[in-house]
């Protein structure tokens, strides 16, 4: 056999492998904003249609099952099964459960639900917010659960507890938010209240802390929600992380700040960092919520060096970014969505949908499915020009972004967990 064989043999078989591997992880939904974390699906034949409004007739709902507690964590799918975070209140009427589950995609049984802390003090809770907000994360055989101040702890997928970690105790504001993320052996998270804020890695084996790395910056309003976004530039890992004032790149091995780009008083951050054609896209959060491409291979404060474009109308305070191939898609609080050029920030086109928006975009088969508050699933096309493709209500609140894979959404409401596919 010659070489020329053999280097065609080994290209097919890696293509064949590459494949099978690609079409196993795209069955999951691990974490907030899906495997890739940027809210982008290769899933197929995703529903275009639903509708569960009352007083109608319901279309394309497989299932949809009644929730304990409240919580408005995003579902995270792993081998067919549906793991999310709940707040109960305590039998004893002081206090809540904060509690993981565990439900089957297919059917939408609930397979165990398990108690992880008692909270007997709970703090005020802004009115879009809850006691479990965050997103859990599933990795092969764990599944990783956050409560924000409250604590964090690593389950095994049958429900059983292997540890806690209720260190990092702070005083928040509205509650918590921002989900954590994994890179390596860490757990990483950012705890920002109403003072001092901070970053934090654990190790994902035993939950001990590896490294705390203080954020200081000039914003009055320190408390933000952001989950961090990781990335690789030259070969090297940062952590993205916006907070109150700035956006700061950290080094998983040690915590230390590699890079940050200020935006002044910009604070209550909560949208996840997009990372795409070389450049990161950042939304600053309140009072006057700003979105701006930052070139992240710098060192120290790259605010005047490597910050590419600038654009505020249309920006969103809570919605995550979403960037499908050279644009870059965003939804504001109030339901305008807007396309821009993502290499320059120039606006392609800008329409009302309707409704308020929370819940962040993702993109499948060239569509874009956006969530109101008010539980109306809007689709759009993906194109350079709007086209409204579906507009479709499940009739209850609706502060949670979708999970998808093959021919389905997962998607969690005030009261339910529904199952969104053909019924046929």
């Amino acid at each position: 056999m010659t070489l020329s064989m053999l280097c065609h043999r080994f290209c097919l078989v890696s293509t064949v492998f590459a494949h099978v591997a690609l079409s196993a992880a795209e069955r999951d939904w691990p974490e907030f904003r899906g495997l890739t974390t940027q809210g982008i699906s290769r899933a197929k034949n995703l529903p275009l249609t639903w509708n569960a409004a009352p007083g109608t007739l319901e279309t394309n709902i497989v299932w949809k099952t009644a929730l304990k507690g409240e919580g408005w964590s995003s579902p995270a799918l792993h081998d067919d099964r549906i793991y999310l975070t709940s707040a109960l209140p305590r039998v004893d009427g002081g206090g809540v459960s904060l509690e993981a589950l565990c439900v089957s995609a297919q059917d939408g049984k609930i397979l165990w639900q398990t108690p992880v802390f008692l909270q007997e003090k709970i703090a005020s809770i802004h009115r879009k917010n809850g006691n479990a907000s965050p997103t859990p994360i599933v990795e092969k055989d764990r599944l990783y659960v956050h409560f924000g101040h409250m604590g964090t702890a690593c389950l095994k997928l049958d429900g059983q507890i292997l540890w806690k970690n209720i260190e990092f105790t702070y005083t928040p504001v509205h509650g918590n938010g921002g989900s954590p993320a994994l890179v390596d052996d860490l757990l990483v998270f950012s705890c920002e209240g109403a003072e001092n804020p901070f970053v934090v890695a654990l190790s994902k084996v035993d939950g001990t802390i590896r490294w705390k790395t203080a954020r200081t910056t000039e914003a009055k309003k320190k408390f933000s929600f952001s989950t961090p976004t990781v990335i690789e530039v030259r070969g090297r890992k940062q952590i993205i992380s916006p907070g109150s004032g700035a956006v700061c790149a950290y080094d998983p091995k040690d915590g230390a700040e590699l890079w940050r780009a200020r935006y002044g008083e910009g604070y209550s951050v909560i949208p996840r960092p997009v990372f795409a054609n070389g450049l990161l896209f950042i939304a600053t959060g309140y009072d006057r919520p700003t979105v701006f491409a930052v070139k992240p291979d710098g060192k120290g404060d790259v605010t005047d060096t490597h910050v590419v474009w600038t654009v505020t109308r249309g920006a969103p305070n809570t919605p995550s970014l979403l960037v499908v191939e050279d644009r870059l898609y965003m939804v504001s609080d109030a339901g305008i969505l807007t396309c821009l050029e993502a290499r320059t920030g120039k606006e392609l086109w800008q329409e009302r949908i309707g409704g308020n928006f929370s819940a962040s975009p993702i993109l499948a088969e060239g569509r874009i499915y956006l969530q109101s508050e008010e539980g109306v699933g809007t689709v759009v096309d993906s194109g350079k020009t709007f086209q409204r493709l579906a507009q479709n209500d499940l009739g209850e609140r609706s502060l949670a972004s979708y999970a998808a894979a093959d021919g389905v959404l997962f998607i969690r409401t005030a009261n339910h967990l529904f199952r969104v596919g053909s019924t046929k």
